[in-house]
């Protein structure tokens, strides 16, 4: 497959370029910053854009078959992610390119019959990136033009071991049976690309965990 990714110089963007890569799909991986793209794969082609620009998406996303979107904003800059989605969407209407975006978990229902924002034991200091995200799903779900699907990580998304192993669910926050709900970026991203290969969530969202 020919891929773009955006946000690919983040944690999790480089790791989805980097686990494409080595199942043999070509990959385009998009910075707004050039000079964030040196840790990038070698076999990666490396192009600048933004996702919230639409001129980008379309001309990023020209001739490819998937675009995985994997932008976050910097502390402070949160209401650009549902600006970029909105970019995102736009630029990919009518091109008939399937998007798989990066969530968040806050709109994921919890054992509680709450959400993950909702929930008054959510810390205080990831609300902000939390709220975003609900937003961002919001306007995922308003969208009706762009073959779409919505990655919603568990509650710990960190940096950790590739093992190929994961849950997979809907919307609600999965656990393990010590409460722990969490997943490594290598195995998010595994499960991402299984998404990309073997489309099954169609403008739908779905989650993993361990």
């Amino acid at each position: 497959m020919r891929i773009t990714v955006f946000g690919a110089a983040g944690a999790v963007g480089r790791r989805v370029v980097a686990e494409a890569l080595t199942r043999g799909h070509e990959v385009t991986a998009v910075v707004r910053d050039p000079r964030r793209a040196a840790d990038l794969p070698p076999a990666a082609t490396v192009r600048t854009g933004d996702a919230a620009k639409p001129g980008d998406v379309t001309s990023l996303a020209r001739g490819q078959d998937l675009v995985i979107t994997a932008t976050r904003p910097a502390p402070g800059r949160e209401p650009e992610l549902a600006e970029a989605t909105r970019g995102l969407l736009e630029g990919l209407a009518g091109t008939g390119v399937r998007l798989v975006a990066v969530g968040g978990a806050a709109t994921l229902r919890t054992p509680g019959g709450t959400t993950v924002l909702d929930d008054p034991a959510f810390p205080t200091e990831l609300r902000p990136i939390a709220a975003a995200c609900r937003d961002q799903h919001e306007v995922y779900r308003a969208d009706t033009g762009v073959g779409w699907t919505y990655a919603s990580p568990p509650l710990l998304l960190e940096p950790g071991e590739r093992t190929g192993r994961y849950r997979l669910g809907g919307d609600d926050l999965l656990a393990d049976a010590d409460g722990r709900s969490a997943i490594s970026m290598e195995d998010f991203a595994i499960a991402l690309l299984d998404e990309a290969e073997r489309p099954r969530h169609h403008r739908t969202r779905f989650t993993v965990a361990y």
